[in-house]
């Protein structure tokens, strides 16, 4: 989730707390301030008819014309003492005028008057309609929380992505930061402290890791030179002695597995020569090769080494597929996909090949689906072969990544298919 996102979904939450809250403390404090109102003139009005009562003065008509009307009897000394001289409530009465029931606020107080007798007088006047006022208030506080909300969030998100411009910018210089290539310097100019100190922080980390991948990739090119030489000599001396009549059968096949050894290890230190080579950019020239010229150069030497097995080739071409490339990386490039499908095939299988204007494809018959994410790591192998290196497919995707190329695997119809495109594209059906 974008960090944007993520402060719009709590800020929502927060506010749809505090607001909620606050529509419920402003809802009671309307209905408190119209309940004092409405219970002072009550109380003034049940004053009046109190004193009136008191005196023996005559009582006005209970149904005068006016919203306030009263109810005034005698009580027994027992109810008086049990209940409490003064209570407010909010009824539903009836209004003989309008001969319809209203919402009214009832003032009950019970006095005593003379001879020792104890009278209750019931005062109410019609009041707000209060489900009215609820459903008022409520439509406004939703109007009036709608649209401060959205202002609210509208302000919020104004204001984090002014600011948060140069993590932005920093993100982008990231996305775009390829090690071991010319970069762009960061230009991410801020007055925030906080941003300023990751700035420095990434541009010190990126200058390390490029320090790093420089020593890296001239140790590797370093050593895997001085190998050569060494190796070299180590075979020469194994042929050597293996012409040597004195030696027994069992000296022999152990000198020849020692030899078979060197020529793997041979073959690894090339290969990582050559993938230092590769990265360090020591094959810039490039001309414009068809890669199904390099393989028909190829495949006749390799068809002798197939039919050994029984492996069978098919071959679609529609089309020449021409990149800009060196030539002696093409040449890298293709053997290595002709030997993988060797190497992991199985004896009587097939190997197909697809070839088309945007997509050179091979295939080989194989019992299992790789796998897809570490296939073009370095030394990895699904099931060992005889013969390997683990680094015939890292060359690979290697070469098509200097060159812009895209390699993708995918197992389909019981084949393993390495296909090289000149742009990313959707898995095609090729084997149907």
């Amino acid at each position: 989730m974008k960090l944007s996102h993520l402060v719009l979904w709590r800020l929502s939450l927060a506010l749809i707390v505090v607001l909620s809250v606050w529509a419920g403390l402003f809802y009671m404090a309307v209905m408190e301030e119209v309940n004092d109102e409405v219970d002072d003139s009550l109380e003034d009005y049940s004053e009046q008819l109190i004193i009136r009562a008191l005196q023996g003065e005559e009582m006005p008509a209970a149904n005068n014309g006016s919203n306030n009307q009263y109810y005034l009897y005698e009580v027994s000394k027992e109810y008086a003492l049990s209940y409490p001289q003064i209570t407010y409530r909010d009824e539903m009465v009836y209004i003989t005028e309008k001969k319809e029931e209203e919402p009214a606020r009832v003032l009950i107080t019970i006095f005593r008057a003379s001879n020792d007798r104890y009278m209750e007088l019931v005062v109410y006047t019609p009041t707000i309609e209060k489900m009215d006022l609820q459903r008022a208030i409520t439509g406004w506080i939703i109007f009036l929380y709608v649209l401060l909300l959205l202002v609210i969030l509208l302000i919020t998100m104004w204001v984090y992505y002014r600011n948060m411009k140069p993590l932005y910018r920093l993100l982008g210089w990231l996305d775009r930061y390829r090690l071991g290539h010319p970069n762009e310097p960061l230009d991410n100019r801020t007055t925030i402290t906080e941003f300023g100190r990751l700035n420095e922080a990434v541009t010190d980390f990126a200058g390390r890791n490029e320090k790093l991948f420089e020593q890296q990739k001239q140790f590797i090119g370093n050593a895997s030179h001085e190998m050569q030489t060494p190796l070299a000599i180590c075979r020469n001396r194994i042929e050597m002695l293996m012409e040597d009549d004195g030696l027994s059968e069992r000296q022999l096949e152990e000198l020849a597995k020692t030899h078979r050894t060197l020529e793997n290890l041979t073959r690894m230190n090339r290969s990582l020569l050559l993938l230092c080579k590769i990265e360090n950019g020591q094959y810039m020239d490039k001309y414009a090769v068809c890669l199904d010229e390099v393989l028909k150069h190829y495949l006749s030497d390799y068809q002798e080494v197939y039919a050994y097995r029984n492996i069978h080739v098919e071959m679609q071409v529609t089309a020449s597929f021409c990149v800009e490339i060196n030539d002696s990386l093409a040449s890298v490039l293709v053997t290595n996909l002709l030997k993988n499908a060797f190497v992991h095939n199985v004896d009587g299988g097939l190997i197909r090949i697809i070839i088309d204007r945007n997509v050179f494809c091979i295939c080989n018959t194989g019992n299992e689906p790789l796998d897809g994410i570490r296939i073009f790591e370095r030394f990895y192998q699904g099931t060992k072969k005889e013969g390997s290196t683990g680094l015939g497919l890292a060359l690979v995707d290697s070469i098509c990544k200097t060159n812009h190329l895209a390699i993708r695997y995918f197992y389909e119809k019981e084949m393993h298919c390495f296909e090289i495109s000149k742009s990313f594209q959707i898995p095609s059906s090729s084997l149907q």
